[in-house]
Parts: structure tokens; C-alpha cells; sequence
């Protein structure tokens, strides 16, 4: 695959995630390595955004609603894969700024 591909799959769960930094590893370019930031960021804000809309659900039922919140992260995964499938480096809207010199393993 493609660095291109691969930057796209990176997006795809955190097994195409672990996909892409693995297969990529050795030809990594500044897209993949930037898309690759980019999906782990937003798989860690997804996860704990996860936890902790679950634990407010569970104290406070009438709140379950604020898991809603996880559409917002699908949203963001569509347009962190258009923005690769594009071979632009643009973060994904709301979080991409944190994540853009984080991870320094990726490099």
C-alpha cells in the first residue's frame, strides 16, 4: 500500500491504525506520519470521551443523551479520511491542533 492508503486506513479503528504505523513504518512520509498523529489523537479523545460520557450516563440517567457526543467523533473521522484521501495536511476540526507535535514516536 500507499503511503496515501495508508494514511486513509489509519483512520479506520485503531487495528487500521496499528495497520497503518506497521506497513508504513519503514516509507513513512510527512503525510502518513501527520495522518497517523492526527487518527491516534482522535481514537484517544474518542475513547475517553466514551468513558466519560458513560459514567455521567450511569450517575445521572436523564444525561444519557450526551452520548450523542460520539457522532461528532464519526464526524471527525470522515473528515480526517477526506483530508487524506485528498493528501492534505489539515487537523481535523475542534482537536487536530492538540495533536499535530504529540506522539513524538512517530517519526
Amino acid at each position: 500500500m500507499n503511503n496515501k492508503t495508508l494514511s486513509m486506513v489509519s483512520y479506520i479503528t485503531l487495528i487500521g491504525w496499528l495497520i497503518a504505523y506497521f506497513m508504513g513504518k519503514e516509507k513513512a512520509d510527512d503525510l502518513l506520519k501527520y495522518h497517523l498523529r492526527q487518527s491516534l489523537g482522535l481514537a484517544v479523545v474518542s475513547i475517553l470521551l466514551n468513558v466519560l460520557t458513560s459514567i455521567i450516563a450511569h450517575i445521572i440517567p436523564s444525561l444519557a443523551f450526551l452520548g450523542m457526543v460520539g457522532w461528532v467523533i464519526v464526524i471527525l473521522w470522515v473528515m480526517g479520511i477526506i483530508n487524506a484521501a485528498n493528501s492534505a495536511k489539515k487537523p481535523v476540526p475542534l482537536i487536530g491542533k492538540m495533536f499535530e507535535d504529540k506522539f513524538a514516536f512517530i517519526s
